[in-house]
């Protein structure tokens, strides 16, 4: 049953690192790709800010909820339950 418990840990911080990873990478290559479409076409900054703002809550709200789904094994794993019922 601990080893479990471990298992569920290192899931969890699995789960949050790679989501920071990924998120923080999608951003990185957004920012740049924004910054140099904004030297191509500098009467295209305003609109094109306004789009990367919306993708970059967009990345971010995927990463926050993966992060809550982790804290939620984390806490209140729902399959220690079923574990401990296999065990017997």
């Amino acid at each position: 049953m601990m080893e479990v418990i471990g298992f569920v840990a290192l899931a969890t911080g699995l789960i949050i690192g790679l989501g920071a990873l990924g998120a923080c990478i999608g951003i990185g290559i957004m920012g740049s790709k924004f910054l140099e479409s904004a030297a191509r076409q500098p009467e295209l900054m305003n609109e094109l800010q306004t789009k990367m703002f919306l993708l970059a809550g967009l990345i971010d709200a995927a990463f926050i909820i993966g992060t809550g789904i982790a804290l939620w094994f984390a806490t209140a794993n729902p399959f220690l339950a079923q574990l401990a019922s296999l065990a017997k």
